[in-house]
């Protein structure tokens, strides 16, 4: 009697000591997509001036899997289909008439952007620490990247303090496509004799040609993470990321015009005075915080500030507020502000403002000074029991937002996205 009582003692414990909640119940599938459009009047193909029209649309699949109790393998593979107006001057004068603020016909004005990505979790027996590894690969007509990284978490305090370190290495490859009436300019090339400038009557150009030798750019990342919870209530965390880049940090095929060069034309297309031109470096840094607030069953406030500084002079300030109001215990709606404002980068200046003697020049806006504000307004609905079936998956949730983005300078877009989520049975 006292041997099976020990027996039964011994697998008594021995099932406490082994049993755990596992991180990750069954598969997890994600279908998400998104449209995207914008329009402004500063493109930086064209100089900071012409159309910067552009529509895009993604689609993405992310696969969650469970290898075992303790780890979990997520695959993540998208496309971006694109069409813009702006990036289709790089060539302006293949067909019709070349004019800033009309589209081309050329191979840029529409383009595929491919990605695929794995993440690799493990979590500890007491789920206290996490460690991640991830890889992706991604290309484009003219970009392609390969990343690595990873990091870990650390849990306090039963779980109420949170820590956490990461980094991240992006190795980027350009492929160097420089403004078509630039080309001739290379080494080799025909120059003021080459057959564009001859049919319409050009004799009197002479450019600045950047042509890169390198065509890498890599990115390095840090990131500290801390989060604690203060209340039943209230939860606040701060986060802290340093980002060092070096090699071709310049857009090749985006246009500058000095202001000390006499203005050449083909019809009412500008021909550039350079290609925009960078420092080979750049360290970003960003620090912030967010709160977040459980007010009762139908109200929650998040909220988000973040500082950045770069040593290109931009300094920036985001915050942002979401108000989650939970309408049943299925519907939520996301209602959302966020005000963004930045100093213009060093080396801008806008359209035929620069001098041709500056050692750094561009025009691109998304480098000048501006302050922006976007909207958003969203709804998710939760199949807590996933009754609504697709084959062997369930539908955990759906989300839909719509955001709406202004800049003040001219500049505004707009992004739909939706996203559905299945877990295996």
């Amino acid at each position: 009697m006292f041997a099976s009582l020990y027996s039964f003692s011994q697998q008594a414990k021995d099932s406490v000591k082994v049993y755990k909640k596992r991180v990750l119940e069954t598969a997890e599938v994600d279908f998400l997509t998104s449209y995207y459009s914008q329009d402004g009047d500063n493109a930086a193909v064209s100089g900071g001036v012409g159309t910067e029209e552009l529509t895009d649309l993604t689609a993405d699949i992310v696969v969650s899997i469970p290898l075992n109790d303790d780890d979990v393998l997520t695959l993540d593979t998208g496309i971006s289909a694109y069409t813009s107006a702006s990036s289709s001057n790089v060539n302006p004068f293949d067909k019709g008439y070349a004019d800033p603020f009309q589209a081309s016909t050329g191979a840029s004005h529409t383009d595929l952007w491919f990605n695929f990505s794995g993440n690799y979790s493990h979590s500890s027996d007491d789920r206290n620490q996490i460690w991640t590894a991830k890889a992706s690969v991604s290309s484009e007509f003219d970009y392609s990247s390969i990343g690595f990284g990873g990091s870990y978490t650390r849990l306090f305090n039963e779980k109420n303090t949170e820590l956490s370190i990461s980094a991240n290495i992006y190795l980027d490859t350009w492929k160097t496509i420089y403004p078509y009436e630039l080309r001739p300019f290379s080494a080799g090339g025909d120059g003021i004799n080459d057959g564009l400038f001859v049919q319409y009557g050009v004799t009197n150009y002479s450019p600045i040609f950047n042509e890169f030798s390198s065509k890498n750019r890599n990115s390095y990342s840090f990131g500290l993470g801390f989060s604690q919870i203060l209340h039943k209530n209230v939860q606040g965390s701060l986060a802290f990321d340093l980002i060092k880049q070096n090699g071709l940090l310049a857009t090749p095929f985006q246009r500058v015009y000095f202001s000390d060069i006499a203005d050449s034309f083909i019809q009412n297309f500008q021909l550039a005075d350079a290609n925009e031109k960078l420092p080979n470096n750049r360290l970003k840094i960003a620090m912030g915080g967010r709160l977040n607030w459980y007010l009762n069953e139908l109200l929650t406030v998040r909220t988000f500030y973040r500082y950045y500084f770069d040593d290109w002079g931009i300094n920036s300030h985001t915050a942002s507020i979401e108000i989650p109001i939970k309408i049943t215990d299925k519907f939520t709606l996301y209602p959302s502000y966020r005000f963004y404002n930045q100093t213009a980068a060093d080396y801008f200046a806008a359209y035929e403002k620069h001098l041709s003697t500056n050692k750094f020049y561009t025009s691109d806006y998304d480098l000048s000074e501006y302050s922006s504000n976007q909207f958003g307004f969203g709804a998710s609905y939760t199949d807590i029991f996933s009754k609504a079936h697709i084959w062997k998956f369930g539908l955990k949730s759906i989300d839909v937002k719509f955001y709406k983005y202004d800049r003040n300078t001219t500049f505004n877009s707009s992004l739909i996205t939706a996203g559905f989520k299945f877990i295996m049975d």
